[in-house]
């Protein structure tokens, strides 16, 4: 395992992990994974403190506009239909509005819950950005939220092996990701990278 710097989420955040956690304990196991991650990978990359505390909220805070989807949708055991899936999307742009309402929210943060779901060839959502147009912490944050999300278990399948997940990172690196942000994530030891539930810090 990496030896780290340890990077608290501050009360601003923990105050938002905590109305996650009521929501949907699922989405807010899932953010802490992603924060976790994010945490050896800004110790990896040597980002600075800013950097580091920016990274990390963000990924702890990029489905916080899951708040705002149904239960019945954020829920829903099987594939979801055109007016749900939707709304679904609608989590990226409300989470960022509600973040945004928080005057000492950074923006760097707000724009990761509101960009990590736009992919490098242009065809992601909300808006339809692509490559560079992306915020970086933006791009870090799609890779780790969607190696999470491969590895872990979900009502209507099971989570791919990690090996499974590094290979699908791969064939979507230039396509669905950047390039660099695969191969940074990737250069990281295998154990900060499937993070296991007892192995997180609720807050």
């Amino acid at each position: 395992m990496l030896e780290m710097n340890c990077v608290q989420p501050n009360e601003a955040v923990c105050k938002h992990l905590t109305v996650l956690k009521s929501k949907d304990v699922l989405t807010y196991e899932h953010s802490l994974r992603v924060g976790q991650i994010a945490i050896y990978l800004a110790d990896h990359l040597q980002f600075s403190e800013l950097e580091q505390s920016r990274l990390v909220s963000g990924c702890y805070l990029h489905d916080i506009g899951k708040l705002y989807v149904p239960d019945e949708i954020l829920n829903k055991p099987g594939s979801l239909n055109d007016d749900e899936w939707e709304m679904m999307k609608l989590h990226t742009v409300q989470g960022a509005q509600m973040l945004r309402s928080d005057g000492a929210m950074d923006l760097e943060i707000v724009n990761t819950a509101a960009y990590h779901h736009e992919r490098w060839n242009g065809e992601g959502y909300p808006y339809g950005m692509q490559g560079d147009a992306i915020p970086e912490l933006a791009r870090f944050c799609s890779v780790i939220d969607s190696l999470d999300c491969m590895l872990s278990d979900r009502p209507y399948r099971k989570g791919m092996q990690l090996y499974e997940a590094k290979r699908e990172l791969l064939l979507q690196s230039g396509e669905q990701f950047d390039t660099y942000v695969v191969n940074a994530v990737l250069s990281l030891p295998d154990e900060c990278l499937k993070i296991s539930n007892s192995a997180l810090k609720y807050y």
